[in-house]
């Protein structure tokens, strides 16, 4: 049998964590506009520079370059696949 996670009759009617995010999410995507996302971010970044030195900035930001080699040499490799079977 086939579990269905938007069937609350085995949560005892109650919602499930992801679906109580994802709804609380729409809510708060329909009641907020670009502004808010913008000032909240802003937010975000200047307690995260508060809370973190420059090792950490290094360290994310070598992590999303290498990050982005593999998918930038994934791209490549499918494009010239692609291209291949013309």
């Amino acid at each position: 049998m086939a579990t269905n996670n938007n069937n609350n009759e085995n949560n005892n009617g109650k919602m499930s964590v992801e679906e109580a995010g994802r709804k609380g999410g729409e809510a708060t995507s329909n009641n907020h506009d670009k502004e808010f996302y913008q000032e909240i971010g802003q937010k975000g970044g200047e307690a995260t520079s508060k809370n973190h030195d420059k090792e950490f900035y290094q360290e994310i930001g070598e992590k999303g370059g290498e990050a982005r080699s593999r998918q930038n040499s994934n791209d490549n490799n499918s494009n010239s696949n692609n291209n291949n079977s013309r």
